[in-house]
């Protein structure tokens, strides 16, 4: 290959590296499973997303390794860590200044010895009772000032994530730039509280004091966001102590920053962090998504102010990343969860799956299988298409059809088998074309065509092919949707059968017509689309009166069509009409609803529709109603497996096609 030249060819390196890690038919089969269960298409595609793809890990398995990381974080150490370092320090100087004095014989070494016997129990009020002491000492001395050393680093550590590291050995100089940093900070922020522009004074305090801030932050928000995480997670950390600890420590790290003359510019500062993010738990009562914000450490190692701070940073985010991962809040999407946070927390192999589980909402959508309308996810035809498919596969593998029940008709039509012979066009005709003998009659209309001369096509020339014609059907399927059927676990039964039953007509026998109506306290028609993302109905009323009533209203439409009407249901009638079309519920029924029922009953009957019962419970009443009504219609009343439904719909279904034959 020369410089400079590129040969591209197809990628022979193993699986595509840019290929989608999934197919968006295989989450909608995945969902698919959920849907045929009841659940609505958002319960579906949020427990796909829990369970994860093949190969992908799901939000559930994330959420159980952030708790793994959550118990490791706490029990890193105890919060008080600073204290008894303070304590040890103190009693070390304190051991070391009584060594010293013990052989001197004078008065003026026991009135020290004095002085020491009288400090405070108190290491924060022993430590500022010390600050004008004249160490006899050199050893003591030092040890004291170790003391100062170890709180101004680690108070400033607590806000400023590894100072503690970066003032070891620091010189006053240090500490006055510390101190300039600080006081530069408390301007750029209150003048974006102000409102003013402060990018381009936000640019200048990075050149000057970047160094201060191993996280790099890109503009003046992420700066204050990480300061304010880490400014909240020290409020917890003294909120998380005892109230004598607290007490102790508060006053030691107020002498620590009165030394290094900062009290009134750190004052400053995290009034500024509360005001930009009151959002955080600054040490009250746990809030936000988690919940959880605010539980202390449980280790046995002491940690000091910065390392405990560190711990307690890390579990408000494990918190929050938990609670992003749980998507159980108002408004929840994956887009909430951020990548740079499950990547600190569980590696970047982690971000991989989370990103494969975003992309799993885009493809769907992309591919055409779901849409959003309203705010709320629904699926299109074609991917009720393929539930529907899925649907019918299943019940299939239960029974087998032997015979469709093609029954035929004297006349051709467009839906049979082929006969062999042919006539002429008609207007209106919906045969297939017979396209030999149509050019034939233009050929022998034409005379024998000349080199080069077109063959014209008039409409007498056209002929289509003769078929067998079968009856049609005009299905109306009643379906429960009332909240019993939900309770008795049939309710997802019933929306599979559905739409199996829904699938199989359009696809097998697409001159039949088919019409879903569900019922509670009111009765409806429903689409494909909206049976498949449709939940039961938690509402009382088993109004089978008007689903009656719109079946037949639909089956009039289809007066040359086998008119069956198929009801599924698990009560008796509990709701019928009233004159002004609001329901009337009761239970035990009515009379009246039941007289009401049994009147669309003989209506249908008298124009000859066959009304045939699926009951998903025994209970008498129920038993006695639907008696009644194969009675007077002359239907049939089953009681199935509700976990057999399908096949048994489905059956019956084709045996009514194949019921009625017309002799040719």
């Amino acid at each position: 290959m020369s410089s400079g030249t590129f040969r591209y060819g197809p990628w022979d390196g193993g699986p595509d590296p840019l290929a989608s890690p999934f197919t968006a038919a295989g989450a909608l089969d995945e969902m698919s499973r959920q849907i045929l269960e009841g659940r609505t298409p958002r319960e579906a595609l949020e427990a796909l997303l829990r369970r994860g793809m093949p190969g992908r890990r799901g939000l559930d398995d994330m959420r159980r390794a952030i708790e793994r990381r959550r118990r490791e974080a706490r029990s890193r150490g105890r919060m008080d860590g600073t204290l008894q370092e303070v304590r040890r320090l103190l009693d070390t100087a304190v051991g070391q200044e009584r060594a010293a004095l013990f052989p001197d014989p004078s008065d003026e070494a026991r009135l020290r010895e004095a002085e020491l016997d009288a400090l405070p129990a108190d290491p924060a009020r022993a430590v500022r009772s010390l600050t004008e002491y004249d160490w006899r000492s050199p050893q003591a001395r030092e040890t004291y000032e170790k003391i100062s050393e170890l709180l101004r680093r680690e108070v400033l550590d607590t806000q400023f994530k590894g100072m503690k590291q970066a003032l070891e050995g620091a010189a006053p100089e240090d500490f006055a730039r510390i101190r300039d940093m600080i006081g530069a900070l408390n301007t750029l922020l209150e003048a974006d509280a102000r409102g003013e522009n402060t990018d381009e004074a936000f640019g200048e305090f990075m050149r000057q004091y970047g160094g201060f801030f191993p996280e790099n932050p890109q503009s003046l928000d992420e700066l204050v966001d990480a300061l304010a995480r880490r400014s909240a997670a020290a409020a917890r950390l003294l909120a998380g102590l005892t109230p004598q600890q607290r007490s102790e420590l508060a006053d030691l790290m107020s002498t620590a920053m009165e030394d290094l003359g900062l009290a009134a510019e750190m004052s400053r500062l995290t009034q500024a962090l509360r005001a930009s993010r009151p959002d955080l738990n600054w040490g009250g009562r746990a809030r936000g998504r988690g919940g959880r914000l605010g539980e202390g450490l449980t280790g046995d190692e002491p940690l000091g102010l910065g390392d405990a701070t560190s711990a307690l940073e890390e579990l408000a985010e494990l918190d929050e990343l938990a609670a992003s991962l749980g998507q159980d809040y108002a408004g929840a999407s994956l887009e909430d969860i951020d990548p740079d946070a499950v990547a600190r927390a569980l590696g970047r192999s982690a971000v991989d799956d989370l990103r494969s589980l975003q992309q799993v909402e885009r493809e769907l959508e992309q591919q055409g299988f779901i849409t959003r309308r309203a705010g709320s996810l629904e699926l299109t035809p074609r991917a009720v298409r393929r539930i529907g498919q899925t649907a019918l596969a299943r019940i299939f593998r239960q029974v087998t059809a032997r015979g469709r029940g093609d029954h035929n008709l004297t006349d051709a039509g467009s839906a049979g088998d082929l006969l062999g012979t042919s006539r002429a066009w008609q207007f209106g005709d919906t045969q297939p074309i017979d396209v030999v003998r149509t050019v034939r009659n233009a050929v022998l209309r034409a005379g024998p065509p000349g080199q080069g001369r077109p063959v014209r096509l008039k409409v007498s020339d056209f002929e289509v092919a003769e078929t067998e014609r079968r009856t049609t059907a005009a299905v109306c399927l009643l379906v429960d949707l009332s909240y019993s059927m939900a309770l008795r676990g049939t309710w997802g039964i019933a929306k599979s059968t559905a739409l199996a039953l829904h699938t199989l007509v359009s696809t097998s026998f697409p001159q039949d017509k088919i019409h879903i109506i569900g019922f509670s306290d009111y009765a409806r028609e429903l689409r494909p689309v909206e049976l498949a993302g449709l939940d039961s109905e938690m509402v009382q009323g088993t109004n089978l009166q008007h689903a009656l009533l719109i079946a037949g209203r639909l089956l009039s439409r289809y007066p040359q069509a086998e008119p069956v009407v198929i009801v599924v249901t698990d009560g008796e009638p509990t709701a019928h009409l009233l004159r002004d079309g609001t329901p009337s519920f009761s239970w035990p029924p009515m009379p009246e609803t039941l007289e009401l029922t049994l009147a669309e009953v003989d209506r249908l009957t008298r124009r000859g529709v066959t009304i045939n019962v699926f009951m998903l419970d025994d209970e008498p009443r129920l038993v006695q109603f639907v008696e009644e009504m194969a009675r007077r219609n002359g239907g049939r009343v089953l009681s199935p497996d509700p976990t057999a439904l399908g096949s048994y719909v489905i059956r019956d279904y084709l045996r009514s096609r194949g019921r009625h034959h017309v002799a040719r």
